[in-house]
């Protein structure tokens, strides 16, 4: 498990190697990227979700397996962001689409709608990937809600990514379109049942407040101590805290002893 974060930065390495050698080098490496890097974002990404959903689970993972979850949750969604890069600039650098297309969603023109909901889903992609990375600042209720409806859009980013993956690009083989109209029903399955169960993202049941004040034990006052009937008098003063009281003569107390 702790290998992991590092396995991120060798992701990224290697990824920034290989645009390096793709711009200096190799034309092979750019037909390359032209063909699969818009592919394996689209796989990475899609396998960031699936193990973004399995995360949350508390009945079949403990705590140490949704850690692991989360890692590897993290690391897809770094490579799928690395590849989304590369492809965005393989496409912008042998002109299959201009630069203001891919910045500005709707505005290519031959593909527009197909072209705009890539550039959709990539900034929403990366407005998850900021505020993911600044989950601490959003320790609040208030905005733990918002963080949660915040990182909850990279459905539908997923949504416009597969869209764009499947129609953009060359026509995709009967068995893609069978593998990923599958991941889109899993995914719907899994947050009808999440929601139905009134399970968060985070896996915990939210109860209402109403019901939580319902469930909480009436708080009762606590018992107080008997006062005894009778109270000696003794020699050495009060008590830490007592009230003071009358000193004894001496004379009582050795006729008291001598008894």
């Amino acid at each position: 498990m702790s290998l992991l974060p590092g396995a991120g930065l060798l992701v990224v390495a290697a990824l920034a190697t290989l645009f390096v050698t793709a711009v200096q080098f190799s034309p092979l490496v750019q037909d390359f990227l032209d063909f699969g890097a818009g592919v394996l974002a689209l796989v990475s990404l899609t396998s960031a979700v699936m193990w973004g959903l399995v995360a949350p689970d508390r009945k079949l993972l403990y705590s140490e397996h949704r850690l692991f979850t989360q890692r590897v949750h993290r690391v897809l969604a770094v490579a799928g962001l690395a590849f989304l890069a590369l492809h965005i600039w393989i496409k912008v650098a042998r002109d299959r689409v201009s630069a203001s297309a891919a910045a500005l969603p709707f505005t290519d023109s031959s593909q527009p709608v197909l072209v705009g909901l890539g550039t959709l889903a990539g900034y929403t992609f990366v407005g998850v990937a900021l505020t993911g990375a600044a989950r601490s600042s959003f320790t609040s209720p208030q905005r733990s809600r918002m963080w949660r409806v915040l990182h909850m859009s990279a459905y539908l980013g997923w949504g416009a990514a597969l869209l764009h993956g499947l129609r953009a690009g060359r026509e995709a083989a009967d068995w893609v379109t069978f593998s990923y109209t599958a991941c889109v029903a899993l995914v719907a399955v899994v947050l009808l049942l999440r929601s139905r169960a009134g399970t968060g993202l985070d896996g915990q049941k939210q109860p209402r407040r109403e019901a939580r004040a319902a469930a909480a034990p009436p708080s009762s006052p606590s018992p107080q101590q008997p006062t005894p009937a009778y109270a000696p008098p003794t020699a050495r003063g009060p008590a830490p805290g007592g009230a003071p009281t009358q000193p004894i003569p001496s004379r009582l107390v050795y006729e008291r002893r001598s008894e």
